[in-house]
C-alpha cells in the first residue's frame, strides 16, 4: 500500500495551499500512527517539515507560524495547511506514515511519491 499527496501546485509568495494524504488501500486509516511530512527542495537533501502524532505536533522552525498539520479522522485524511508561502518553499512534498510511534524518524511503515509544491517571487 502507498499513501497518497496531492494538492500542489504553483502558487505566487505569500499564497497558500493545503496538501492532502491518504491510504491508497480501502479502508486504511492513521489511527495508531505517527505522520510526518517531509520535503526535498531543489539541490538539498530530504528534511522533515512537521510529525503529528498523539504527542502532538512538531515543526521545523522555518515553517512555525505558517504550516499546520492535522488528522480528519473521518476522511482519514492528513492535511499541510501551508500559508504565506515563500519561494523557499519550493520543493516536492510527500507523507511518511510510522505504526505504532509517536516520531517520524527512522524506518517508516509508509510512504508517498510526493506531491510538487513551486512558489514563485
Amino acid at each position: 500500500m502507498l499513501l497518497v499527496e496531492s494538492g500542489g501546485g504553483l502558487v505566487e509568495a505569500g499564497k497558500s495551499l493545503r496538501l492532502s494524504c491518504a491510504g491508497s488501500a480501502s479502508g486504511f486509516v492513521f489511527e495508531n500512527y505517527a505522520i510526518g511530512w517531509f520535503r526535498q527542495r531543489p539541490g538539498k537533501s530530504v528534511e522533515r517539515v512537521s510529525c503529528l502524532s498523539e504527542r502532538g505536533t512538531e515543526y521545523r522552525d522555518s515553517v512555525k507560524g505558517r504550516f499546520t498539520s492535522t488528522l480528519n479522522y473521518a476522511k482519514d485524511t492528513v492535511y499541510l495547511q501551508m500559508n504565506n508561502l515563500k519561494p523557499d518553499d519550493t520543493a516536492v512534498y510527500h507523507c511518511r506514515a510510522y505504526f505504532n510511534s509517536w516520531y517520524c524518524v527512522n524506518d517508516y511503515t509508509y510512504k508517498g511519491q510526493g506531491t510538487q509544491v513551486t512558489v514563485s517571487s
